[in-house]
């Protein structure tokens, strides 16, 4: 049996309008188009399908059938195309996203890639900014969604935890502590600390972590970003803390924190807004690339 999905939406708007030039406008095809439709659907059925009159066309018992049909069929029909070509708009456009700057040195550049790989026609803006910038963003709605760390609860956000990055210590090569293959926080005690300032996210965990581990910091500088802290170790200054995504450089000593203290990496959106498809579909991404390793660092 050859019908098409042309004959069966004719043989539909002729029901519904009662008439062959009404059905004709409603299609915007052409009377005999609409005409030449239904009757090669009868003709592949083997039955008639309308009653023709001067005045009206009204639908046989067969018609009657075939409309009650049809009209569910193609609504699902037109459900599922629909569906379809949604998912392939959801693919098409830009999406913006807030993330402290670690986060988007050590996490993003694999997310977009993959991105890139997977939807070429996606474009995601990157805003690297402090974390109360990113929380600013994101209540703001200049930003899809944001990268935050173990944000505050609050009424603003929806959030998702999708993985948790551990704390270490970097130093120089030949600081006493580089000999060990972890340290513990105690060993911190009187040590000279280069700390990320309270503009990061990171800062009041580590302090909090400090404070647990009955450590009296002795800090002799605050940065607004790791690699400055890198830099000033390498200087000579002292040593730090780091969260592991930050991409310490080779030439430091990375050894880990016990006992181990993590930061929560979280996604947030505001409350009572939903994501757009195609932020969602950058959002369930990095979900998929926490949960099998792929943003983890090495």
């Amino acid at each position: 049996m050859n019908i098409s999905l042309r004959q069966l939406r004719a043989f539909l708007a002729v029901a519904r309008q009662r008439h062959f030039r009404r059905a004709a406008e409603h299609l915007h095809l052409s009377q005999p188009a609409v005409s030449r439709h239904i009757a090669d659907l009868e003709a592949e059925l083997g039955v008639r399908l309308f009653d023709r009159s001067t005045r009206e066309v009204v639908p046989t018992e067969a018609g009657r059938y075939l409309e009650s049909a049809i009209e569910r069929v193609l609504d699902e029909l037109e459900g599922v195309l629909g569906h379809l070509h949604s998912e392939g708009e959801r693919r098409r456009g830009k999406i913006r996203i807030a993330s402290v700057p670690t986060l988007s040195a050590g996490l993003m550049p694999a997310c977009i890639a993959d991105c890139a790989r997977e939807y070429p026609e996606l474009t995601i803006q990157l805003h690297d900014q402090a974390q109360t910038l990113v929380l600013d963003s994101v209540r703001g709605g200049e930003v899809d969604f944001g990268i935050a760390i173990d944000p505050p609860e609050s009424g603003d956000f929806d959030a998702e935890t999708i993985m948790r990055d551990p704390f270490c210590l970097a130093c120089r090569p030949d600081h006493p502590l580089a000999r060990q293959k972890s340290v513990s926080w105690k060993k911190l005690q009187g040590q000279p600390l280069i700390l990320l300032d309270y503009s990061s996210g990171s800062r009041r965990l580590i302090d909090h972590a400090l404070l647990k581990y009955g450590v009296d910091p002795h800090v002799v500088q605050q940065t607004g970003h790791t690699h400055t802290a890198f830099r000033m170790v390498e200087a000579g200054l002292g040593v730090t803390i780091t969260p592991a995504l930050s991409s310490p450089p080779s030439t430091l000593a990375i050894r880990p924190l016990t006992p181990a203290e993590q930061r929560a990496v979280t996604l947030i959106h505001r409350r009572q807004r939903s994501l757009s498809p195609l932020a969602a579909l950058v959002w369930n991404r990095l979900r998929e690339l926490a949960k099998t390793g792929t943003l983890t660092p090495h």
